[in-house]
């Protein structure tokens, strides 16, 4: 075997040196057949089809073929030939085989066929053997390879933004402390507070909730820059939209104003889309077919339709004027909720909607004001199914305009000194956003719940994996 480099299964499919002596490593999908010949359906992880391998059960040692079952990793040289069957142009005709690891039937959780989601997350680190996660692992790695390209090819550089941090981007509050503090008898204050000047970092630090505000830092030096980390919220969320540990890609443009940012965030959005329909077909095809059978069409009709534009004040209108029975009410000032903004994209528009201008309280203080006094330049991308997809905004560049925000909200200032300074020296408007990395994928997927795009999943009280 060792003259024999290994051919993987993807290109092996679609060989045409009909007669060639080939090498084919993987694990066993299933094995059928009778007393005189076996078909084995081997997967390497390379594309979602199997190649078949067609075993003379008289050319082979009986206990060598016993202990190839469903799981278990062989190699096998072997010739290419044309398929006598259906579902593949060729096979490999068995010479030689070589088990590297069994799998006892008896204890093999993936035995059969039609697993569920839930049964599956349970051993998620079995499941990427499953046609689905080897599908989702796939496209989730073309959808990073696709964001690198996007980015790298619009002169924008990749910058890395800290895990660990001492301030809290959103607001939000539901932050993961870092700390090398001893739990059960902490250092304390002379009011009993847990003295954080002993801590490692000499401050109180968790992990980070989003990379923006040091993405502005980059961006204030370098124009176009953008980060794709992981991020992390405490949340108690058991939704099948949250995660506690998720990606986020967020780029950051300096000379960027609202407007700007929306042509970016459409065109990113669509290249991504593209980018799967172009090469990850195999896997959108069985997709399409197992889970949601709406997949491709709505793919294609979300990168050649144009995105709805329209403010936050218009919409409000569209839904109270809409004849709905929502289940929570529709207000100027409140935060719309996802039936409304599956409402807008799915009955209204049936496209993807853009909102800007939202109410001041219900954003982040960072965003730009508008002359209005009321609103601010926030930017939502609405999908199908998914709802909120990107949240960005216009970021306010007015040292006076930003300080009186912070201090009406009681943001810490001595937490960001370091942020006011970008507008204290050389400030220029510019603009950004987030995109969640998972509920894109969701969208490219058609899958249901987020933890089935994200390969260990990191929830309450789970992450045995």
């Amino acid at each position: 075997m060792d003259h024999l480099r290994r051919s993987k299964v993807v290109n092996l499919l679609k060989s045409k040196e009909i007669g060639k002596e080939v090498l084919v490593k993987g694990w066993v999908r299933t094995k059928r057949g009778n007393k005189n010949i076996n078909f084995i359906a081997l997967n390497d992880g390379s594309v979602i089809h199997h190649i078949q391998v067609v075993v003379e059960v008289a050319n082979f040692d009986e206990n060598l073929l016993k202990q190839i079952t469903t799981g278990s990793s062989i190699a096998v040289t072997g010739t290419l030939v044309e398929s006598m069957g259906q579902g593949q142009s060729v096979e490999v005709q068995a010479k030689t085989i070589e088990l590297y690891g069994s799998a006892d039937p008896e204890t093999y959780p993936l035995q059969k066929k039609g697993h569920t989601l839930e049964f599956l997350r349970e051993i998620a680190h079995l499941r990427p053997r499953t046609n689905t996660f080897g599908a989702v692992l796939r496209i989730r790695h073309a959808l990073s390879y696709a964001i690198h390209k996007y980015f790298n090819d619009n002169g924008f550089y990749y910058l890395h933004s800290p895990i660990i941090t001492g301030s809290d981007a959103e607001g939000a509050g539901e932050m993961f402390r870092v700390s090398t503090l001893d739990a059960k008898n902490p250092p304390l204050t002379t009011d009993g507070e847990v003295n954080y000047d002993m801590d490692f970092f000499g401050k109180e630090t968790n992990l980070t909730v989003s990379g923006q505000l040091e993405a502005e830092l980059g961006a204030l030096a370098l124009s176009l820059v953008y980060t794709f980390g992981p991020t992390f919220r405490a949340e108690n969320s058991n939704t099948p939209r949250h995660l506690a540990e998720f990606w986020m890609i967020e780029p950051e443009m300096a000379f960027y104003d609202i407007h700007d940012n929306m042509d970016l965030a459409e065109d990113f959005l669509k290249f991504l889309i593209q980018y799967v329909l172009d090469h990850c077909m195999d896997d959108l095809e069985f997709l399409n077919k197992m889970y949601d059978n709406e997949l491709i069409k709505r793919l294609r009709h979300v990168v050649s339709d144009t995105f709805e534009r329209l403010s936050y004040t218009e919409a409000i209108e569209i839904l109270k004027a809409s004849g709905q029975k929502f289940e929570f009410p529709v207000d100027w000032g409140s935060d719309l909720q996802a039936e409304h903004e599956r409402y807008l994209v799915e009955k209204y528009f049936n496209r993807p909607v853009m909102l800007t201008d939202y109410p001041k309280e219900i954003k982040a203080f960072y965003m730009k004001q508008n002359d209005d006094g009321k609103t601010v330049r926030g930017l939502d991308v609405l999908f199908p199914r998914i709802g909120e997809i990107i949240g960005g905004s216009q970021r306010e560049e007015n040292f006076d305009q930003l300080l009186k925000r912070i201090k009406e909200l009681d943001v810490p200032e001595g937490d960001i000194w370091w942020y006011l300074d970008t507008r204290r020296f050389g400030t220029v408007p510019h603009s950004g956003f987030g995109l969640g990395f998972e509920r894109l994928i969701l969208f490219v997927t058609g899958m249901s719940n987020i933890r089935d795009v994200i390969p260990f999943p990191r929830t309450p009280k789970n992450a045995e994996f």
